[in-house]
């Protein structure tokens, strides 16, 4: 799902940059207020624990990779904000470090990646797991669930991105100058090896580390407060 440079035009990749800034501002602000000493700790593992996830990329048509993320675990656990906050530090080392993903395209593999999926992936498990218990098996369900849509749906705007650089940057002659598979090759790609396995990767780890916690430590599914913005 790492998005590489040289496949999104210069004016997406800034727009991308444009949405993230407010959205990383936000995030560092209600990490800062609404963390407490025990789960400082645990935002640094969650970023350690989606950075090893990502970096098993299996390579997809049209130049970008599958692989599950770990994103939804970390935003039951601390909440969507605190998990934008992991899921880029992972992403900018990657990019930086390893070269997987662009450093032009950080904003958007972050709209997707740091911002979808955790978000997506919170509100589908809050929404699933409503009013019940810590130990209750439906929790695990539901963080199953959760981690297999919301990791689909940011590859679905991945799909989205790429596909609408035909339409956005073109030479004269009507040449991509970037990626150069249209929405109909893009989404395709992206979605059918998101749906088929990725997808359940991240459901499957997902599920099984709530399971794991609910025996040997269930306080840390309920010990995020809310926040009101």
């Amino acid at each position: 799902m790492h998005i590489p440079d040289g496949y999104l035009g210069p004016a997406t990749c800034g727009f991308f940059y444009l949405v993230m800034l407010p959205i990383w501002t936000t995030a560092s602000r209600i990490v800062k207020k609404t963390l407490n000493a025990r789960q400082v700790p645990m935002l640094a593992i969650g970023a350690a624990f989606s950075f090893v996830i990502m970096m098993f990329n299996i390579p997809i048509p049209g130049g970008t990779t599958g692989h599950a993320v770990g994103g939804v675990l970390v935003a039951i656990l601390l909440g969507p904000w605190a998990a934008c906050i992991a899921i880029t530090v992972a992403l900018v080392i990657q990019a930086l470090l390893f070269g997987d993903g662009g450093i032009t395209a950080i904003g958007a593999n972050c709209f997707n990646m740091a911002f979808v999926l955790p978000f997506a992936g919170y509100y589908i498990y809050k929404m699933i797991s409503y009013n019940c218990p810590e130990n209750s098996k439906r929790r695990i369900i539901a963080a199953g669930i959760a981690g297999y849509f919301a990791l689909n749906l940011a590859a679905l705007f991945t799909g989205i991105e790429f596909g609408l650089q035909p339409l956005l940057h073109y030479t004269a002659s009507g040449q991509s100058l970037y990626c150069p598979y249209g929405l109909n090759v893009a989404i395709p790609a992206m979605a059918g090896e998101h749906l088929l396995i990725f997808g359940w990767v991240e459901a499957i780890v997902t599920a099984l580390v709530v399971k794991y916690l609910q025996k040997q430590d269930p306080v840390l599914l309920g010990m995020r407060k809310e926040v009101e913005l």
